[in-house]
């Protein structure tokens, strides 16, 4: 008994004493600044001023403002709880049909830990030892594929149904002046070339990123007047409890880990897969149905926790990339966040609502023709790994 509370100690103790996940705060705190200084509202202004005069633009503008801001904080249920509030009355005064427009929402939610930065990346690395920096820039091409795939559903939607999507701006419409374009977009464009530029460019270290996100972010929401000290110190707390949380993930995560080699699992599975002569592609079919189950019961970190000690050591002794692993993971586990019968989205966006009119049904209905478009990705991702590692 001695000996498994030295091994539980020590399992905690080594999953957060590694200097690359001083990243989660940083991450964490960068998103707090990031949604009280208003940041999260300019990506979508943005976006609607670029798609306005598209039919189905909202939405276009919804799915791009949402990667915006996914480039930004990465946390897929606060960009549901943002866009909820912004986009869904918005559409619904323009003559959207409810449905759609809750479903836009909850299925451009997968965006957010796709896009780096990526909390549900960093507990990937925790649990296979891959570069955080490696995942973050692996996940450049399919979140931009992604995006694209839920642009592409709308528009042809709105090209069949044109009648459920609202009507385009007029062209006598001006739209916001420069000066208001400017001051929306040089905060956002900031964050992401501070950020993220820094990180693919080589001048630090993904850690070094979170806390110079974190620094610009500060300066943003000090320079636009939306922060005072009690604010400040509301978000150090808030901020503390999210990590703390995060925290209690990662270490379970590890020693969830070093149960299973000590039980043998692992390499009994390997063995029998040896003994099958089963490859990459059959153990990929069996893990991406596994991920897709789990999704539809857990949220995405204990559909990551519970799964990827298990298949991880088999793709690395089948010779897999577990970079371009880790993509299929993303995609496959934020596909959960949007189906039924308790996929996380859905309910936040649901409490969040003020229209309660509108049922879960609508809004998991809603979300299935992007659920679609994301199984689409997901087959490209698996059938062309370039897609994830080409920039490595």
């Amino acid at each position: 008994a001695t000996q498994t509370a030295d091994m539980v100690a020590l399992a905690a103790t080594d999953a957060v004493a590694d200097y690359d996940f001083g990243v989660i705060p940083l991450f964490v705190l960068m998103g707090f600044l990031v949604m009280i200084s208003g940041v999260g509202k300019d990506s979508y202004l943005l976006a609607h001023h670029m798609f306005r005069r598209i039919p189905g633009g909202l939405g276009q503008a919804t799915v791009v403002g949402n990667a915006i801001f996914s480039a930004i904080t990465g946390v897929s249920v606060a960009a549901v709880v943002l866009f909820t509030k912004l986009a869904v009355p918005e559409m619904i005064e323009r003559g959207y049909s409810k449905r759609f427009a809750v479903g836009v929402v909850a299925g451009s939610a997968m965006l957010g830990m796709l896009i780096p930065p990526s909390v549900l990346m960093i507990v990937y690395a925790v649990l296979t030892e891959v570069s955080i920096g490696d995942l973050f820039i692996a996940g450049i091409i399919p979140g931009i594929l992604l995006s694209a795939a839920f642009c592409g559903t709308i528009w042809f939607m709105a090209w069949r149904n044109p009648s459920q999507f609202g009507a385009a701006m007029p062209h006598d419409d001006q739209g916001p002046s420069w000066r208001e374009i400017a001051n929306q977009a040089i905060p956002v464009t900031l964050l992401i070339l501070v950020v993220l530029g820094g990180m693919y460019m080589g001048v630090f270290t993904a850690t070094e990123g979170g806390a110079v996100g974190a620094a610009a972010a500060l300066v943003v929401a000090w320079w636009r007047k939306a922060l005072d000290w009690r604010t400040f110190w509301k978000l150090l707390i808030d901020t503390g409890y999210v990590t703390a949380s995060l925290i209690l993930i990662v270490s379970a995560a590890n020693m969830f880990s070093r149960f299973l080699a000590i039980s043998g699992v692992p390499s009994a599975l390997s063995n029998w897969i040896g003994e099958m002569h089963l490859g990459v592609w059959a153990v990929m079919f069996v893990y991406v149905l596994v991920l897709l189950f789990l999704g539809t019961a857990l949220d995405s970190a204990s559909t990551v926790l519970i799964s990827v000690p298990l298949f991880a050591p088999l793709f690395k002794d089948l010779g897999a990339d577990l970079v371009w692993i880790g993509i299929i993971t993303m995609i496959a586990t934020e596909i959960g966040l949007i189906t039924p019968p308790l996929g996380m989205a859905p309910f936040v966006l649901k409490s969040t609502l003020t229209d309660k009119s509108i049922t879960l049904n609508d809004i998991y209905s809603g979300a299935f023709p992007f659920a679609l478009a994301a199984m689409v990705t997901l087959g490209l991702v698996i059938a062309f790994p370039k897609l994830a590692t080409g920039l490595l």
